[in-house]
């Protein structure tokens, strides 16, 4: 089987300053991911290089460079499925772990559970040899600058790089025919302690079945699990009915394509939100769609070249 990777680094409203750093960040993880898979590797270990990546870039919201919370802590999610068995790992509320995907992947590889938690999820990190970093190294100047100023004044979207989203997700499919995808936030500016959005949350911000392909999602949390936005179109994706909806549009569309649309028509009409999301189909054909007026995203073509947006 040809493999194939599609990553994003969130949907938000990117400005012209920060397309560039996006466009890098986005091009060094495909890089990273598919010279695993193009070499044979494992989707696993493409979906979690490529996603640390992201988190170990201050452009996106995941890892370090995260948005603080109203009490000035970095709390971090993060999710990795299998399709093949629907195991999944998923950590959330975590303040001393630098790269959260490798703690996800821990809990699905060494653990019975699904979703481990704050401080139960940094002990089940130190007993399967992931260290724990001060809560002080995830933290970069600009986002404690922005919470300064929301404390000092109130909540505002001016004061934040990349303030509606950020989230970094990636899917991939190996040649072996195993499909994984991924999930990695900071969540959002000044959200309250505890509070843990669509991306850590089986089914909301991610899920991967074999037998119909693998999902990452980014943008309003609460909508997004509200109408459970990754579950929703791994079922669309075995319903063909759903490109009637684009007869009339020119060119031939990919049932991946017109899957992610109608996820992204439902959450704005649905739930009246913004967000995007990355899918490949259990073939390993890629689609992407958001209703934001930029997301940061980029799939390796059938050619083996990057397509890289914005």
């Amino acid at each position: 089987m040809k493999p194939s990777l599609i990553i994003h680094g969130g949907a938000w409203n990117i400005p012209d300053e920060s397309v560039e750093d996006c466009r890098a960040g986005i091009q060094r993880a495909l890089e990273t991911g598919w010279k695993i898979l193009s070499s044979g590797g494992a989707a696993i270990d493409a979906v979690t290089s490529a996603i640390v990546i992201l988190e170990d870039d201050s452009t996106f919201d995941a890892g370090f460079g995260s948005h603080l919370n109203s009490d000035g802590h970095v709390q971090l999610d993060a999710i990795l499925m299998d399709g093949g068995t629907l195991k999944a790992g998923a950590v959330a509320a975590v303040e001393r772990i630098h790269n959260p995907i490798r703690l996800a992947r821990s809990v699905l590889e060494h653990s019975d559970h699904v979703m481990l938690v704050a401080a139960g999820a940094e002990k089940f990190a130190e007993e399967h040899g992931i260290p724990l970093c001060p809560p002080e190294d995830l933290i970069h100047e600009r986002e404690r600058i922005a919470w300064r100023r929301c404390l000092s004044d109130s909540h505002a979207v001016e004061h934040h790089l990349g303030h509606e989203s950020g989230t970094v997700g990636a899917v991939a499919l190996d040649e072996h025919g195993h499909l994984f995808a991924g999930t990695s936030t900071g969540g959002t500016c000044c959200k309250l302690p505890g509070r843990v959005g669509d991306s850590p949350l089986i089914g909301c911000g991610c899920y991967a079945d074999a037998e119909a392909g693998g999902v990452s999602c980014t943008g309003h949390g609460e909508g997004i699990m509200k109408i459970v936005m990754a579950k929703m179109a791994t079922d669309l994706l075995h319903d063909q009915r759903v490109l009637l909806s684009h007869r009339k549009k020119a060119g031939p569309l990919s049932l991946a394509q017109a899957v992610a649309d109608a996820c992204i028509r439902k959450l704005a009409h649905r739930v009246h939100t913004t967000g995007g999301l990355i899918l490949l189909d259990r073939q390993g054909r890629p689609a992407a769609a958001f209703n934001t007026p930029r997301m940061a995203y980029g799939y390796v073509e059938e050619t083996g070249k990057f397509r890289i947006a914005p």
